[in-house]
């Protein structure tokens, strides 16, 4: 369930005490409730990085690292053929194309018809050079990939068999979260909420508080407000404290 962009303006609003304090406008609240959630969404990966070096916890509903990694799984994708292949000298050059922008490349599949699913390793450039060795020559049930930018690779067997028209490269991949927008119409000279052509925040539920103490942040520093500002950031830090314990 997605986080309501509406739900998180008004707290913004109440929290930021704008007959007092300033006004936060909704350019302005877009402008930083999208910044909040990239900054979220990047921190998960911070977050496995750190994570996987510890003893994770075996509850079932207070695992951390099998909490954030249900936050990342709402933007995992699963795309067939999504791979496009060229035959080159030594080896096939793809393109990686998603219905979705990619954000990080998960793994490639090879879809094969007798052999089923097969994971495609990725090597590094300077592995490539030796694959002509028997004992590390990729085949048809080993196939290898070089990674040469963010949509493109180097495949490995060059076979004319590999795939066949029936067979596939299929990749999952994380995608970016859609910007977030607090529509509005103006009545009154006040501007009311829209929900037509709204966006909600595309981030677990979980996250609405942090989302709320962000753009509450920025909106003290756009406003040169350090009291709400500092507010912010307090409140911040007391909810990632809270979830790292």
């Amino acid at each position: 369930m997605a986080v309501s962009i509406d739900t998180v303006y008004q707290k913004v609003l109440m929290l930021a005490n704008k007959e007092q304090r300033g006004y936060i406008t909704p350019q302005e609240f877009n402008l930083f409730a999208d910044q909040a959630q990239k900054e979220i969404f990047e921190q998960y990966f911070y977050d496995l990085n750190q994570l996987s070096r510890i003893s994770s916890n075996s509850k079932e509903y207070s695992d951390i690292v099998d909490n954030v990694n249900e936050k990342v799984a709402i933007f995992e994708k699963y795309q067939l053929g999504a791979v496009t292949l060229t035959p080159g000298a030594n080896y096939k050059t793809g393109v990686i194309t998603t219905a979705f922008p990619m954000y990080r490349l998960g793994s490639l599949i090879y879809n094969s018809i007798s052999n089923g699913m097969i994971e495609i390793e990725e090597i590094q450039a300077n592995e490539a050079l030796y694959l002509q060795s028997p004992l590390v020559q990729p085949s048809i049930l080993r196939p290898v990939y070089v990674r040469t930018s963010q949509n493109t690779i180097n495949l490995y067997p060059n076979d004319p068999a590999f795939p066949s028209v029936s067979e596939s490269i299929d990749c999952n991949y994380i995608t970016v979260p859609v910007k977030p927008n607090w529509s509005y119409v103006v009545v009154n000279e006040k501007a009311m909420y829209n929900p037509q052509f709204a966006v909600n925040f595309e981030l677990h539920q979980a996250e609405e508080s942090e989302l709320i103490y962000k753009i509450l942040k920025f909106a003290g520093v756009s406003m040169r407000r350090n009291d709400i500002s500092s507010a912010g950031q307090g409140l911040e830090a007391a909810q990632i404290q809270q979830e790292k314990q």
